[in-house]
């Protein structure tokens, strides 16, 4: 929207705002006769007319208002205000014009920068202190030599090793619980698990768990739970296969 071109029509003009402008500059039309609140309204109804605000098209237009209505108000109390007075009419004309030109050479500065702005777009400017700026050079305080020697001699010691002995598991052979279990069946046919391997450690316990398994496997022992973590009683099995199985093994 072009303020400029913006089409009124007024009691004592009618015509776009731009001659308006230069006739008020050049005293052909009186400007206490112009109804400025009219020209106001007829900006606004163009604006709604448009459907959209446009922000340069109303700071041209409040600079333009503004100046005329410091011309009217001079000219309708020049008595007033002896601040106002000061200016002549045809002073006050001149002032119009240097500030119609102040703003149109702003605007002009505003387009130029716009463009600059859009053709330096792709750039990307490094972040950081500029090539030429002074380095701060950290200062260290006094250090002592000796002090210094003693904690390189420190890093240079060779660490000690790191043992792993207590890591290590040492597990007794299956085949000596077996032949223990064996043995003991020869003697009894039913014992308790927990009663033979009261005061041994969590590892020969787990091998002996396995070395009753091995047994249950080959059909030599029979194993009787009467309920979870109930005791475990182990009894010689019956048959032909056990003792068959026993004398291959023998």
């Amino acid at each position: 929207m072009l303020v400029r071109e913006l089409e009124l029509d007024l009691d004592a003009f009618e015509g776009p705002f731009d001659l308006l402008l230069t006739l008020v500059l050049k005293e052909e039309v009186e400007l206490v006769e112009v109804d400025v609140a009219e020209i106001v309204v007829t900006f606004v109804e163009g604006l709604a007319e448009q459907g959209r605000l446009d922000l340069e098209a109303c700071g041209e237009f409040l600079v333009l208002v503004a100046a005329l209505l410091e011309l009217k108000a001079r000219g309708l109390f020049p008595d007033e205000d002896a601040e106002l007075s000061e200016l002549e009419p045809e002073e006050a004309a001149e002032e119009l014009a240097r500030r119609l030109a102040e703003y149109r050479r702003a605007k002009e500065a505003a387009a130029w920068l716009a463009e600059r702005l859009e053709a330096e777009s792709d750039r990307f400017f490094r972040l950081g202190p500029a090539p030429l700026a002074p380095r701060v050079e950290r200062q260290l305080a006094p250090q002592d030599p000796e002090v210094l020697a003693t904690a390189l001699r420190a890093l240079a010691v060779e660490p000690p090793s790191v043992s792993l002995a207590h890591m290590g598991l040492r597990f007794p052979p299956v085949a000596q619980f077996v032949e223990r279990f064996r043995a003991l069946l020869r003697r009894r046919r039913r014992f308790d698990f927990a009663g033979e391997v009261v005061g041994l450690s969590r590892v020969e316990q787990a091998v002996a768990f396995l070395a009753l398994l091995e047994l249950r496997k080959y059909g030599e022992v029979s194993l009787d739970q009467a309920r979870p973590f109930a005791p475990i009683r182990i009894s010689r099995a019956e048959g032909e296969k056990s003792e068959s199985w026993i004398a291959r093994s023998a």
